[in-house]
């Protein structure tokens, strides 16, 4: 199976529509791959806070229509990244949309972990609620978005909803790269699946972006990785590996589910003396 990771730098300079048909052109340059993969937010840049409600699109408006023209031009899967979605009976939502090869949509994922503790996406944009998986003729994937890289929790329910291949838009910022690439490795390791995860490359927001897209494999394995600029990363792995691997190193069937939480801890008050007691 051949996956093209695409780093997309966000520049300030750049609008919405140019970014949105050179992109567009980028997808369809990637026909004879089977999965091409865009970074999270990339119309607006992951960390432009102020642009997200003007910006906002209805999930099917021209992101959506020139991402699915994409995909049908070029034969290929598209995870066309997410974008800032405009519920008309809700709030806003940093949504994920997987197109097939015929241009039909697959998906559409709402990101359940929002980033920014008490600002920003956080506070902009309702969470989602709902794992997602897709099928492929080769793969399953699972969906997740950026922040959702750190909490193993929905990376279980995907591979308990039967994901093999785990697919992570993200728009990660430079200062903590680091974390980035251990936990696209942890999140392989632990669910012994394969991990592609997507970045964006330049500044945006004056926030530099880590790029350094990956490609993991279920053992843990770097197979690709980008540098830091807008490149694309084409990798050919193979799906059946993840089987392979399950079979010969059965650890997920030694899950231990529904533990009941501790005993609160005992309190540390100093001893009363036996003359108090009385």
């Amino acid at each position: 199976m051949r996956a093209s990771l695409i780093q997309i730098a966000v520049d300030e300079g750049e609008s919405v529509e140019s970014r949105r048909r050179r992109v567009a052109g980028m997808v369809r340059d990637q026909a004879g791959a089977d999965l091409v993969v865009l970074p999270e937010l990339w119309t607006t840049g992951a960390f432009a806070y102020e642009e997200f409600g003007t910006a906002a699109e209805p999930l099917d408006g021209p992101t959506y229509e020139a991402m699915a023209k994409a995909a049908s031009d070029a034969g290929v899967w598209l995870h066309a990244g997410s974008l800032p979605e405009r519920d008309p009976d809700g709030p806003l939502y940093n949504t994920s949309l997987v197109f097939s090869p015929s241009g039909d949509l697959a998906a559409a994922y709402r990101k359940i972990h929002r980033f920014g503790f008490d600002k920003g996406e956080a506070v902009l944009m309702g969470a989602g609620r709902e794992p997602v998986t897709v099928r492929l003729p080769q793969t399953v994937l699972g969906v997740a978005t950026c922040y959702d890289l750190r909490f193993p929790e929905l990376f279980r329910a995907l591979v308990d909803a039967g994901a093999e291949t785990l697919v992570i838009p993200a728009g990660w910022p430079e200062r903590r790269r680091a974390h980035w690439t251990l936990l696209a490795q942890a999140r392989a390791v632990e669910n012994q699946a394969f991990v592609l995860a997507c970045g964006t490359a330049g500044t945006h927001a004056r926030v530099p972006q880590a790029g350094h897209s990956i490609v993991v494999d279920p053992w843990g394995e770097v197979l690709a990785e980008a540098g830091p600029g807008e490149e694309v990363l084409t990798v050919d792995f193979d799906p059946a590996k993840v089987a392979t691997t399950r079979e010969q190193f059965p650890a997920l069937k030694d899950r231990v589910l529904g533990l009941a939480p501790p005993e609160p801890p005992l309190s540390h008050r100093t001893p009363r003396s036996p003359e108090q007691v009385r």
